[in-house]
């Protein structure tokens, strides 16, 4: 195998590891999407309760039943899951930044190799 063949394989591979990190990437991205979303929701949940007067019936949809449920005990559950979709939001930006970070590292990679390739065939034989 030559040099050309050599730098062309690992050209070819770096292109391969960039379509993977950019696939994870868009997914990622929209994990994070509907997350955000799951937050606004929440949040607007978390208002209407504080809005709601002590004693207030509250009802939690449960399978196809509407079941009875302490005012509490609703702002609490809503609370939590604004908390948790909060730490998941700031997990999926991590990884968002980390994945940055390895599309950036492959397409300096194709861009070294590429530079190497046309240094190649510009070289006199």
């Amino acid at each position: 195998m030559n040099v050309a063949e050599m730098l062309q394989k690992t050209f070819q591979d770096s292109a391969t590891n960039l379509q993977a990190v950019q696939k994870e990437y868009s997914k990622t991205l929209a994990d994070r999407q509907t997350l955000d979303s799951q937050l606004n929701e929440n949040k607007q949940v978390k208002e209407e309760l504080d809005l709601a007067p002590d004693g207030a019936k509250v009802f939690k949809l449960i399978g196809p039943a509407l079941v009875n449920q302490d005012l509490g005990e609703a702002k609490g559950n809503v609370e939590k899951r604004i908390s948790y979709i909060a730490g998941e939001l700031k997990r999926k930006d991590e990884q968002l930044a980390a994945l940055d970070k390895k599309q950036d590292e492959s397409r300096e990679k194709m861009q070294e190799v590429q530079n190497q390739m046309q240094k190649l065939q510009q070289a006199p034989n």
